[in-house]
């Protein structure tokens, strides 16, 4: 029997992925390029179209513990993320057109896997349903009308790309955060106060687009515009993403009042990304505030930032604990349109999904993971929560059980709450999971 995976984002090929491995042919459906997104730019599978970094490594990030969770598990877009590494940090940063690249020639090589490049309108099990949160309007309304519930939506943005050469090396610095990775991964443009007031009026200041809707929906709290962090206090961007600890200048060995930070998106290093500047300012005063920035007066912008509207479900009142409508356990629900949010979070949820849906085509029972892991952690947090105030939820070390002895370093617990996430993972591999450790 062939299975059905809706959706060529990250969690959709990690399910087709999953499924295919485990010998079971797969139908994955993708609309693009027949029909379009806001967000999207080209065809081809997992494209990421926000940042271009999975987050950290570290067992110390909760992102890191859910990455070494997806290692264990065989996820597949973990090591084509590694494979297509450019320098971030500590973070696992990659070269997104090398990334969709990678992975779309991988999936289409798959004996096991057709693509199939329409666009899905109904509903019908055994399926994997994981279109993300740019869902197609007729998909969601099908979705709507099968599990008995409104949908709910967020606004997130994207973050403007300038080019390397049309910046004023002279002004910037390289240095990474307390020295971390090679130590000088981003250019960094300091601010004194007085270009800090500067850049605040002007981004308070500037306009923005606006639609009818905008001001009806929650923005994702771990998204915000620059602007909207602007407008809810002058010092909240420099306690966000212009934050000036561990970032002193080189030259002249002093920390500046706030820092814009540039990560590379190309291994070439052509591209660059201004870190935590998602907006939805118009084009036209995207180029005039942010060449206010020092070693930006003559920047070229290779993609602005823009936002888009997000759709995700109400999962506590309308999904099973492993994911599935109420009234059919082998019609699945994966990636963000669950409720979960950031890139590994959402191919997590559909690496789950994959390895569930081929349990379920077996004969066998699903299964959720041990709390004690990030990603049973995330599951439970979609699942359990009061549905009055669901929101979407990133990886995060308070999802987990506490330890069972007080440790007061918080480095230092976060670490050995990693380490007992990943050995409940492997656990859980050797003892009821056919994939590889």
């Amino acid at each position: 029997m062939r299975l059905t995976v809706v959706g060529g984002g990250l969690a959709g090929c990690e399910a087709a992925w999953a499924l295919a491995e485990r010998g079971i042919p797969v139908d994955l459906f993708e609309m693009r390029p027949s029909v379009t997104t806001p967000a999207h730019q080209t065809d081809r599978l997992a494209e990421i179209v926000c940042s271009n970094t999975f987050k950290s490594l570290e067992l110390s990030n909760a992102h890191g513990v859910l990455k070494a969770e997806l290692r264990i598990l065989g996820s597949l877009l973990m090591d084509v993320a590694h494979e297509v590494r450019v320098p971030g940090g500590t973070a696992l940063t990659v070269d997104r057109e090398l990334f969709s690249e990678e992975v779309t020639r991988r999936v289409n090589s798959h004996p096991n896997i057709t693509v199939r490049r329409e666009e899905v309108s109904m509903l019908r099990a055994p399926a994997i349903i994981a279109t993300g949160p740019l869902t197609s309007e007729v998909l969601a309304g099908a979705i709507r009308e099968r599990l008995g519930l409104d949908s709910l939506a967020f606004y997130d943005a994207i973050a403007p790309i300038v080019a390397a050469d049309s910046l004023d090396e002279s002004k910037l610095y390289r240095a990474s955060r307390y020295g971390k990775g090679e130590g000088d991964d981003f250019y960094n443009a300091p601010l004194t106060k007085a270009e800090y007031e500067r850049f605040i009026d002007a981004l308070i200041a500037a306009d923005q687009y606006v639609g009818h809707d905008f001001d009806q929906v929650p923005y994702f709290e771990a998204c915000l515009p620059i602007e909207e962090m602007a407008k809810r206090g002058r010092e909240t961007p420099r306690f966000g993403p212009l934050k000036p600890v561990g970032l002193e200048d080189p030259r002249s060995g002093i920390r500046p009042h706030a820092v814009v930070q540039l990560r590379q998106e190309d291994r070439a290093g052509q591209m660059w990304n201004l870190v935590g500047f998602q907006t939805r300012l118009k084009i036209p005063e995207q180029k005039e505030v942010f060449r206010t920035i020092p070693g930006l007066g003559k920047a070229e912008f290779l993609r602005f930032g823009s936002i888009h509207r997000n759709t995700y479900l109400n999962s506590p009142r309308a999904l099973t604990r492993h994911l599935s409508a109420l009234d059919d356990d082998m019609l699945l629900f994966a990636g963000q349109l669950v409720g979960v949010e950031g890139y590994t979070e959402s191919l997590a949820t559909g690496l789950w999904a994959g390895i569930n849906m081929a349990r379920l085509h077996d004969g066998l029972d699903p299964v959720i993971p041990p709390a004690e892991t990030m990603l049973g952690a995330l599951m439970r947090y979609v699942h359990e929560t009061d549905p009055k105030h669901f929101q979407p939820m990133n990886a995060n070390f308070g999802l987990l059980p506490p330890l069972g002895t007080r440790v007061k370093n918080k480095r230092e617990r976060r670490r050995l709450l990693g380490e007992r996430a990943v050995e409940a993972m492997r656990a859980l591999v050797h003892s009821t999971l056919t994939v590889s450790a």
